[in-house]
């Protein structure tokens, strides 16, 4: 959060939460009920690995941690810190905390970004609680984080911001400048910021200088500040889903052109690359799934392709992810045969299952038949009595 005020002070720092009741969303970690809160109150602050997409509230969380519970709290950036300062760090804190007790939280932001020795340091000090480290990260920490550092850290999984938790730090972020948003010119701006609150407030805050004395903000200065045009995008969103409508559609018929020529008008638009490759990766399994499996690979691939590119590269990810797709066979049998099973769940609820099939760790469970006459490769139904031998798989479906 990066608007800046008459003085010259960020915005987003006058907005900044100074306790866990002011913040907009994560409410599975910072409500009521929520596990930071509870850390809190318990006042046992682990090493911690915050993992969730840009600008959901990472960084503040960190920083509310070492505000509430009294720690020291040093920021650092993956990208510019080196091995040589996360030492000097750990020494001072070290100091510290056999000098008066004082802890020190160290957090280090895109901490997918320091490489197996870096990390590696880190570790006896996590251990011996030298340090309470917090990395924040976009990332999977299962693939992007040391197994002996994730192991001595608790893992919290952040989401995206809904468009009404968007709209509510919008509003914040307006009410602190006295200016409104033209209502289409709110509905573009949270659409392009893609759940992500620092976006939306870098772009309010382009636009706020752009309004030229104007009280109210309208598209254009929205345009003008996020660099897209409101193509694909109208005040209801009709043509915003038109379009990824006809683009799924094109590719769904194998009419390559006619998916490429849909991409290029929502690239041109400014759509988000990767709500383009959410839906590529989504159509991969549901629309092509078992006629062509690499189909699911390659979408990932482009995904995860302009996770790292960005524009205006990932343009060129995107359009030969979605010729090899358009291109591929299709085959539905998968997706079909998931929600026939799903209809007869929500038609029956939990139908009692088969005791042959039935785990049977103890000795009772076994005098009760649970496994009883159960064979590894039978050819008989293991479906509950009720619909047994029921069929959802359609087995001779043609692929095309």
């Amino acid at each position: 959060m990066w608007l800046m005020n008459d003085q010259g002070i960020p915005l987003a720092e006058q907005l900044r939460p100074k306790t866990l009741d002011n913040v907009i969303g994560q409410v599975h970690l910072a409500g009521k009920d929520g596990v930071i809160r509870k850390l809190l109150q318990n006042g046992f602050i682990p090493s911690m690995i915050l993992w969730g997409p840009p600008g959901c509230g990472k960084t503040t969380l960190a920083e509310l941690l070492s505000t509430l519970s009294g720690a020291k709290f040093i920021s650092k950036s993956a990208v510019t810190t080196n091995l040589e300062e996360v030492r000097t760090i750990i020494k001072n804190a070290r100091i510290e905390l056999d000098a008066n007790g004082q802890k020190t939280i160290l957090f280090i932001d895109e901490i997918h970004r320091f490489n197996k020795n870096q990390q590696d340091a880190l570790l006896p000090h996590v251990e011996k609680g030298t340090i309470i480290f917090i990395g924040a990260t976009t990332e999977n920490p299962s693939f992007e984080v040391i197994s002996p550092l994730l192991s001595r850290c608790r893992v919290l999984v952040l989401k995206a911001l809904t468009t009404g938790e968007l709209q509510t730090i919008a509003e914040k972020g307006l009410e602190a400048k006295k200016m409104s948003l033209d209502p289409d010119a709110l509905e573009f701006l949270l659409e392009i910021s893609n759940g992500d609150a620092r976006q939306l407030l870098t772009i309010l805050d382009i636009a706020m200088k752009l309004h030229n004395g104007k009280k109210s903000i309208t598209v254009v200065e929205i345009e003008a500040a996020s660099q897209r045009k409101m193509l694909s995008y109208d005040q209801t969103g009709d043509e915003h889903y038109n379009t990824i409508s006809a683009f799924i559609k094109s590719m769904r018929a194998s009419d390559v052109d006619a998916a490429l020529y849909y991409l290029a008008r929502m690239v041109k638009a400014g759509e988000d690359p990767l709500f383009i490759a959410r839906r590529m990766v989504i159509f991969a399994s549901e629309d092509i799934g078992l006629a062509q499996p690499t189909a699911l690979v390659v979408a990932n691939a482009v995904f995860d392709g302009c996770h790292k590119v960005g524009y205006p590269e990932a343009q060129i990810l995107l359009a030969h992810g979605v010729s090899y797709l358009s291109l591929a066979k299709k085959d539905r049998s998968s997706y079909d045969a998931f929600f026939a099973a799903m209809a007869d769940v929500e038609q029956y609820g939990n139908l009692p299952i088969p005791l042959m099939i039935r785990n049977a760790p103890t000795k009772l469970m076994k005098e009760l038949d649970y496994g009883k006459g159960y064979e590894k490769y039978s050819t008989e139904s293991h479906l509950p009595e009720k619909i047994k031998g029921k069929t959802y798989f359609a087995r001779d479906k043609g692929q095309r």
